[in-house]
Formats: structure tokens, C-alpha cells, sequence
């Protein structure tokens, strides 16, 4: 549930690089999915304020991840695409998890007989990790960090059912109600980026309708221009 945060993060962070333009209605709207995601939190059965802290901490990172994704995509003179994106990053992801996995998780793998290296399993896992990924960069490559991440809020239904379905995990009354106006925020918001995103297709349409027409309106006055100068030579 506090996932739905993310949208919050990306715009506020797509800001300040500049990525995303201020808008107050699209800041009022941010503050609502805000205000619906501490009710969630507020009611949860078992709260605990470290984990919460943890999980916003995880927020902002992923949101910064994502927004530089952006602009590693779409900035002039880069343009890279999502393999060769994948190529550059994978390393470094790797490199940065290699660490705190040999201080925190090796030791707890190595006292621990019983455990064994499932290859399907682990490649099952790494594959699905893979196309992950690289849809992740498709998506932001063509739209944006901010659409992904509203995007993702029927993923994080599918979860909260999950949990309770399955894993039997406690869903309140308030934790329901605040994630529902955490998600009407989150809908409307995508309505809107829908909208905004037709309206710039029909100006862009406009805009070469109208070029067109000038530069046929341009090659027919060249025209007038020629055939005026070849009768007169005449």
C-alpha cells in the first residue's frame, strides 16, 4: 500500500530534474494519494515505524532509479535503447548487490546445511527479472517515469489481494479505505495524463496540417513566380 507513494516521488523528483513541469492541480492531487496512503498506513494491523521508514526509503530510490532511467533514454545526443541500457546498467546493479549480499546474506546461506541451488528456480527467476526489466525501460522509454509508476497501481491491487487471499495477511477497514483514496487519486491522474496526452497528438496533427499547407502554398507561389518570369522572357 505504500507503493502508491510512488507516482508522489517520481513527479516531485521529475521536477526537480527538471523532468516533469509544476503543475498545482497535479501537486493537489499527489497530496491526496498522499493523504489516502498514511490512513492505509495508519491502519495497519501490525505497524511498525522502522519498516515504514524502510519502505519510504525504498520509495525515493526507485523513484530517482526511474527518473534518471528517463532521462538515460530520452536526453539529446543518448537515446540508448532498452538492451543496450540493460548492457550498461545490469553490471552496475550487480556490482551494487554483490556487496551487502556477501555481508548479510552469505553467512545466514552458509550456516545453513539445508540449503541447496535450485538452477530452475533461480533461473526461472533471473529470466522473469530480466523481461522485467527491459519492459521497464520500453515503458519509460516511451512515455515517461511518472506513467509507469501510475500504471502499476492495478499491480498493486493484484497484491494486496494476493496477500489476503493467500498469505492470510490482515486487510483492515481503514487500510482499505485509504488505499481506495490513494487509487481514485492515482485514476484520475492517469485520466488526466490520458487526456493531456491526446490533446498534444491532435496539436501536433494541427501543427503538420499546417505545415503542409504552407509549404504546398510556398511551391505554388514559386510556381506563379516561375511561370510570370518565363512569359515575360517570352
Amino acid at each position: 500500500m505504500l507503493k502508491a507513494l510512488m507516482p508522489v516521488a517520481v513527479y516531485s523528483i521529475g521536477v526537480f530534474f527538471k523532468k516533469e513541469s509544476f503543475k498545482s492541480d497535479t501537486m493537489t492531487n499527489m497530496l491526496s494519494i498522499s493523504f489516502g496512503v498514511a490512513i492505509a498506513a495508519y491502519g495497519e494491523a501490525r505497524f511498525d515505524v522502522f519498516g515504514v521508514f524502510l519502505q519510504l526509503g525504498a520509495v525515493a530510490f526507485e523513484a530517482t532509479r526511474l527518473v534518471l532511467i528517463q532521462i538515460l533514454l530520452t536526453s539529446k545526443g543518448i537515446n540508448l535503447n532498452p538492451i543496450t541500457s540493460l548492457y550498461y546498467v545490469a553490471p552496475c546493479c550487480l556490482a551494487f548487490l554483490f556487496i551487502p549480499w556477501i555481508y548479510v546474506e552469505f553467512p545466514v546461506l552458509r550456516d545453513t546445511s539445508s540449503f541447496r541451488f535450485d538452477y530452475v528456480i533461480f533461473g526461472t527467476n533471473s529470466l522473469c527479472a530480466f523481461a522485467l526489466n527491459l519492459a521497464v525501460f520500453l515503458l519509460v522509454g516511451k512515455t515517461s517515469a511518472l506513467t509507469m509508476n501510475v500504471a502499476g497501481v492495478v499491480k498493486d491491487w493484484l497484491l494486496i489481494a494476493f496477500s489476503w487471499s493467500v498469505i492470510k495477511d490482515t486487510v483492515t477497514l481503514v487500510n482499505l479505505f485509504g488505499y481506495g483514496i490513494a487509487f481514485l487519486g492515482v485514476a484520475y491522474y492517469n485520466h488526466a495524463k490520458l487526456k493531456g496526452l491526446k490533446a498534444k497528438e491532435a496539436q501536433k496533427k494541427v501543427q503538420q496540417g499546417d505545415e503542409e499547407g504552407g509549404r504546398l502554398l510556398e511551391e505554388r507561389e514559386g510556381g506563379d513566380v516561375e511561370g510570370k518570369k518565363n512569359e515575360s522572357e517570352n
